[in-house]
């Protein structure tokens, strides 16, 4: 069994912002050589997350309007807010999650009809990271 390893990096110009990165982790599939196994994509900050949905824009408008409506963002009302402002990111995270994994087919990611891969930011504007990890032949 082979192992590989692969970290991106985004740093996003909004607070809030879904990113497709369906390609960039096929990428790593590729580099990895592993033609059978799992792949891991996994957030590596607390106010950001990874998850599988479908990529249309409506879509993504609407699970930032329904994250906002269940945890608006607020300088004050949240107990984490002592000396930051990102209550409302932790939960928007717990939300939508820390990771995903993808069975690998022959090479490829291994998803059903319009599944892709996207990275969640919900404390943006400043560097954060997303770890690949590919286990498998």
């Amino acid at each position: 069994m082979k192992s590989f390893r692969k970290e991106l990096f985004f740093t996003t110009d909004k607070r809030y912002q879904l990113i497709h990165i369906t390609d960039a982790v096929q990428k790593a599939v590729n580099e990895s050589g592993i033609k059978e196994g799992l792949c891991l994509v996994n957030a590596m900050h607390i106010t950001a997350s990874v998850f599988i949905n479908d990529n249309e824009s409506g879509l993504h408008q609407d699970y930032l309007e329904w994250l906002e409506k269940l945890a608006p963002y607020s300088r004050e009302g949240y107990h984490h807010n002592v000396g930051e402002d990102n209550g409302d990111a932790h939960l928007k995270r717990q939300i939508m999650g820390r990771e995903v994994v993808v069975a690998i087919t022959n090479g490829k990611l291994d998803f059903g009809p319009w599944e892709a891969i996207f990275y969640g930011e919900f404390d943006g504007r400043r560097k954060k990271r997303v770890l690949i990890k590919i286990i498998g032949e």
